[in-house]
């Protein structure tokens, strides 16, 4: 199967070419669906999680506090790292089971926001396309959509790979400095 791994930095503008492609009939597979469909209210992510971060990334509705939660991971690199030790591996098998669902699929288009950051789907890629934009945008765009403050937005940037070397591994770029 031709796997072509699609990331980008947060707010470059990955999810919109993800649409276009899949208006365009190509099978996407998005980890961050993935991710949300297994820290649902119930999914034994969700208590693996509560088990690791307590009870207070929880919701009163059974669901995942996902802002608090983000607090508590881009505030200690060592707490990223053991939710990312969590889901990664579940995220990681799903997103190939879903891909196993088109065999007659010339390719499949995988979104993978953390792709070289993790290493993990190295093996599974044939071709990776970054979505790219100036960070100034991706901030604007983040606050805009996400509701987070600049701060906030930038302490997820930090955490991600520097902008340099992410265009630098691309095999592909998509330049989005651009509006719709």
């Amino acid at each position: 199967m031709f796997v072509v791994g699609l990331t980008g930095g947060i707010g470059s503008g990955k999810s919109e070419v993800a649409r276009l492609f899949s208006a365009l009939g190509v099978p996407v597979v998005d980890t961050d669906v993935i991710a949300h469909r297994l820290t649902a209210a119930g999914q034994p992510a969700l208590a693996a999680i509560a088990e690791v971060f307590g009870q207070d990334v929880i919701g009163a509705d059974g669901t995942l506090d996902r802002s608090r939660l983000r607090k508590l991971v881009f505030a200690a690199e060592s707490a990223r790292k053991r939710l990312e030790s969590i889901l990664h591996p579940l995220i990681r098998a799903e997103a190939m089971r879903e891909i196993a669902q088109h065999p007659q699929a010339p390719y499949v288009v995988l979104v993978v926001p953390l792709l070289f950051e993790t290493g993990g789907y190295g093996g599974d890629i044939s071709r990776s396309l970054v979505v790219d934009c100036d960070e100034g945008l991706q901030v604007e765009r983040t606050m805009a959509r996400s509701r987070l403050s600049e701060a906030e937005v930038r302490a997820i940037m930090a955490a991600q790979m520097p902008r340099s070397r992410r265009l630098a591994l691309a095999d592909d770029v998509i330049g989005n400095d651009g509006d719709l």
